[in-house]
C-alpha cells in the first residue's frame, strides 16, 4: 500500500495511505509519522478481518485452498 507524505507549514509531517478510508497520522519528524500511519493502517486492516469485511489489497497474500 501506498503511503503519501506531506508536510505543514507548522512543521509537523502528516502521513495518510489514500486506500484506506481516514488512514491517516501526525508525527514530529518524517519517520514518526510513517510509522503511526502504518500501525494504524495494520489496525484498520485487523479489525476488518476480524469482521469478515473484504480487503482486496489482501486477496492475494494468503491462500486458502478450495
Amino acid at each position: 500500500m501506498r503511503i503519501e507524505i506531506e508536510r505543514e507549514e507548522d512543521g509537523r509531517w502528516i502521513a495518510e495511505v489514500p486506500d484506506i478510508p481516514g488512514v491517516m497520522a501526525y508525527g514530529a519528524t518524517r519517520q514518526d509519522a510513517v510509522a503511526k500511519v502504518e500501525a494504524l493502517a495494520l489496525r484498520i486492516i485487523a479489525d476488518k478481518l476480524e469482521h469478515s469485511e473484504s480487503i482486496p489489497e489482501l486477496d492475494e497474500l494468503f491462500a486458502v485452498p478450495a
